[in-house]
C-alpha cells in the first residue's frame, strides 16, 4: 500500500487555484508539494519521483514544458502514479496528449472534484506483490 502520508505534487501558476486545490486536498486528508512550472516539477520528479502520492497539474503552464510533458515524464518514472490535469482550455487535446488512466477536470471545477478524482485514482492502482 502506498504510504498515506507522501504529498501529492501540485504543478499550477495560478495562486488561487493552488490555494483551492491545496485546501480542498488536506480536507481530503492530503498533504501536497506545490510548483508553479514543468521546469519545476521534472527535477523533483526525477530526484524522487517515489516520494509522490499522485500528480496534479494544469496543462498550459509558465515556462516552455506542458502539464502533457509534466505527465509524461512522471509516468516513465513510476508507471503507477495518478495523474489529474486541469485546465481551462485544452481538455479537447486530452485523448491525444494524456497519459492512459488519467482524470482530466475541466475550470471551474468544484474542490470536491479534486478530492475525489485522487481517490479514486489511488483506489485503482494495483497492491504490491509480496
Amino acid at each position: 500500500m502506498r504510504n498515506p502520508l507522501l504529498p501529492i505534487l501540485i504543478v499550477e501558476d495560478d495562486f488561487f487555484i493552488t490555494e483551492m486545490v491545496r485546501t480542498a486536498l488536506a480536507e481530503g486528508g492530503f498533504q501536497s508539494e506545490v510548483v508553479t512550472s514543468g521546469e519545476q516539477a521534472i527535477p523533483l520528479l526525477e530526484d524522487k519521483h517515489s516520494e509522490y502520492r499522485a500528480l496534479v497539474t494544469d496543462i498550459n503552464l509558465q515556462g516552455k514544458l506542458t502539464g502533457w510533458d509534466v505527465a509524461k515524464r512522471a509516468r516513465e518514472l513510476g508507471p503507477d502514479i495518478p495523474v489529474v490535469y486541469m485546465t481551462g482550455a485544452a481538455a479537447e487535446e486530452w485523448p491525444s496528449h494524456g497519459v492512459p488512466k488519467s482524470v482530466l477536470l475541466q475550470k471551474p471545477f468544484a474542490p470536491a472534484q479534486i478530492v475525489t478524482a485522487i481517490s479514486q485514482l489511488l483506489n485503482q492502482i494495483p497492491p504490491p506483490h509480496e
